[in-house]
C-alpha cells in the first residue's frame, strides 16, 4: 500500500485564490487588509519567512509593512513600534517573527500586540479563547492541518489522535481543535515512555517535535493519516520532516510531504486570519453606521 499525498501547494493555492476574492470584495468598500511585520535580527530562516509572508500578502491582494531592526536594538524601540500599528485602524493584524535575540522578552513581546491584531493567535486572550472553543485567531499551522484534514475527509469524530510535541505554538493548540471536533487526543513528548505504543494506534498522527525522521513505519498504525509538521534538514542539507517518508508512505493511508506540505498552509492562514481581522473591521463599521 502507498499511502495518498496531502498535497499542501495545491490546497494552499486554492484557499489563496479564495481569500483573493474576499480581499478584493474588502477593498471596493474601502478597506484593504493590511499585515505588519517585525523582523529583529539577520538569522537567515527568519529572514525567508518574513519575506514569503510579505509576498503572499501582496500576491494575495492585502498590504504589508515590513520592519527590520538590527540584532541589539533596544527592545523599548520594537514595543514603541508595536504600539503605533495596535493604534492604527489601517493595519489588521501584526506578527513578531520569532525567535527574539535573547535580551527580549518574546511573551512580553506578544502580549503586547493587540489581540484584535494578533494573526498569529500567540496573545494569552486569544489562547483563552481557543481553549474554551470560541477562539478569535487560530494560530497559524494547526489552523493549517485542520483545513488539510478537512480537504482530505478524515473522519475525526472519535478519531484516535496522538501528537507528538507540546508546543504553544502547535501542540496544544492542535490538541484544542481536535478536541473540539470529538477526537480522543494524545499528546506525547520527549519524557513519555515507550511513543511507539501510543503512536501505533492512532488513526491520526501529527509529528511537530523537530526531530528529523524520528517517526518510522514501523511506529504507524496501517492506513493511518500522518500529519508532519517538522521541517528539518538532513546530512546532505535537504529539507526533511519529522517523519521517515520513505517508510511511512508504505504503511500509512494519507500522508503529508516535507517540503510540499503542511509548511504551505502555514502562511496561507496567516493571510486568513489577517483577512478575517480586516472583515471584522469593515462588519464593526458597517454596524456603525446602521446606528
Amino acid at each position: 500500500m502507498t499511502a495518498r499525498i496531502i498535497d499542501g501547494i495545491a490546497l494552499s493555492a486554492e484557499v489563496r485564490g479564495q481569500l483573493a476574492e474576499r480581499a478584493a470584495a474588502l477593498k471596493s468598500k474601502g478597506i484593504t487588509p493590511c499585515l505588519a511585520a517585525i523582523l529583529v535580527g539577520e538569522d537567515p530562516a527568519s529572514a525567508v519567512y518574513v519575506r514569503n509572508k510579505v509576498a503572499a500578502c501582496e500576491k494575495a491582494g492585502m498590504r504589508s509593512i515590513k520592519d527590520v531592526y538590527s540584532v541589539d536594538v533596544d527592545p523599548a524601540v520594537v514595543f514603541a513600534r508595536i504600539a503605533e500599528l495596535n493604534a492604527d485602524p489601517a493595519v489588521h493584524g501584526i506578527l513578531v517573527q520569532l525567535p527574539l535575540p535573547k535580551h527580549f522578552d518574546s511573551a512580553a513581546v506578544l502580549e503586547s500586540i493587540s489581540p484584535e491584531k494578533d494573526v498569529d493567535g500567540f496573545h494569552a486572550e486569544n489562547v483563552g479563547a481557543l481553549m474554551q472553543g470560541n477562539p478569535r485567531f487560530i494560530p497559524c499551522t494547526p489552523y493549517g492541518v485542520m483545513k488539510m484534514l478537512e480537504s482530505a475527509n478524515v473522519p475525526l469524530k472519535g478519531a484516535e489522535v496522538v501528537i507528538v510535541g507540546r508546543s504553544n505554538i502547535v501542540g496544544k493548540p492542535m490538541a484544542m481543535l481536535l478536541l473540539a471536533k470529538s477526537c480522543t487526543v494524545t499528546i506525547c513528548h520527549s519524557q513519555s515512555k515507550d511513543l511507539a505504543f501510543h503512536t501505533r494506534r492512532a488513526d491520526i498522527l501529527v509529528a511537530a517535535v523537530g526531530r528529523a525522521k524520528m517517526i518510522t513505519g514501523d511506529m504507524i498504525k496501517p492506513g493511518a493519516t500522518v500529519i508532519d509538521v517538522g521541517i528539518n534538514r538532513n546530512s546532505e542539507g535537504k529539507l526533511c520532516g519529522d517523519v521517515d517518508f520513505d517508510s511511512a508512505k508504505e504503511v500509512a493511508g494519507a500522508i503529508t510531504p516535507v517540503p510540499g506540505g503542511v509548511g504551505p498552509m502555514t502562511i496561507t492562514m496567516l493571510l486568513a486570519n489577517t483577512l478575517e481581522a480586516a472583515e471584522r473591521v469593515a462588519a464593526g463599521n458597517a454596524k456603525g453606521v446602521a446606528k
